[in-house]
């Protein structure tokens, strides 16, 4: 059974400019998710996936693979569903690892717990997610706690807050799914995997760049990274 580990990196983005570029510790973020998919040693082969070539340059750097997508597939209202397809119809697996360059806290320990999770589930799709233990509502209505009594926090039941941080599909479900007019994103057995408030923080804005700088330094004073 081969596993594939891809991590995806547009080169545009509306609110942080060339986002996968940016720097964070003083290296870009895609190489943060590079080097942990690398130090987690649990995939046959790790791919950057890109419309544009010069993430190449670091593909080649770390000594692993580059799939260019359709420039199409990298403009503002492509969707994940479409590329994460693209490129299962294009490289050979049983099993694929998104590892999101977006979520760097994301330790590399996390990426070889979860792979090794999903590789021994029967899960079509694995998803991470940060599990809230605190009164959840939508739209007005309670989610997981009830206005007719008051009960304690540590007795809820946790939420389960979906991060994208790290992801795992079947391939083949995954491309039945989408050939049938099915949604291939969510297919077959779902799974979920729990992840740390802190590693499932995603990168949209500066302003999330600089929140996670700071946590990392923080982090580093603990030596939790």
């Amino acid at each position: 059974m081969k596993t594939v580990a891809m991590i995806p990196a547009r080169m545009g983005s509306q609110r942080l400019k060339k986002k996968n570029l940016a720097p964070l510790v003083g290296q870009p973020l895609i190489t943060h998710a590079i080097e942990k998919c690398l130090a987690s040693g649990c995939f046959d082969e790790i791919y950057i996936n890109s419309e544009n070539a010069e993430f190449g340059q670091f593909a080649d750097q770390y000594g692993i693979k580059f799939y260019q997508r359709p420039e199409e597939l990298g403009n503002s209202v492509a969707t994940s569903e479409q590329f994460v397809y693209d490129f299962l119809k294009n490289v050979e697996c049983d099993r694929l690892v998104q590892v999101h360059s977006i979520a760097p806290l994301l330790t590399g320990e996390e990426v070889q717990a979860f792979a090794e999770a999903f590789i021994a589930s029967d899960a079509d799709v694995m998803l991470s997610c940060i599990e809230d233990q605190i009164e959840v509502a939508y739209q007005d209505q309670p989610i997981n706690f009830t206005f007719a009594e008051k009960t304690n926090s540590q007795d809820l039941r946790p939420t389960q807050r979906i991060t994208w941080s790290i992801t795992g599909w079947c391939a083949q479900s995954y491309i039945e799914a989408v050939e049938s007019g099915r949604v291939g994103t969510y297919n077959g057995k779902i799974a979920f995997y729990p992840v740390g408030a802190i590693s499932g923080h995603v990168i949209k804005t500066q302003e999330d760049l600089e929140i996670a700088e700071a946590l990392l330094s923080v982090l580093a004073k603990h030596q939790v990274v």
